[in-house]
């Protein structure tokens, strides 16, 4: 069974400077690629680190081990914890 590629069906325009576009189309010549297709494996790349970075935590070493412990081994609830529990089942009685 081939896998299909998706139907390209969106347009995405942008204006640039004369020596971007230079620089672009240099670029993809010297890949021997289309410049829409130079720009896209340029952009995708990029696009998915800052979504990666967005998206994605990291902890240190000792602040991994205090999440863990905390997931593990939870503190009691406080009185503010209590009081927007009761807070949150009036709301909800209340729908």
């Amino acid at each position: 069974m081939a896998l299909k590629t998706p139907t390209k069906q969106e347009r995405l325009q942008i204006r640039v400077d004369d020596r971007t576009k230079r620089k672009l189309e240099r670029a993809a010549a010297l890949l021997h690629v289309p410049l829409g297709d130079f720009v896209l494996s340029q952009a995708i790349p990029a696009a998915e680190k800052v979504i990666a970075d967005y998206e994605t935590i990291t902890l240190s070493e000792p602040d991994w081990n205090l999440f863990y412990e905390a997931l593990i081994h939870p503190p009691a609830p406080n009185d503010a914890l209590r009081a927007a529990w009761l807070h949150y089942q009036e709301m909800q009685e209340a729908e």
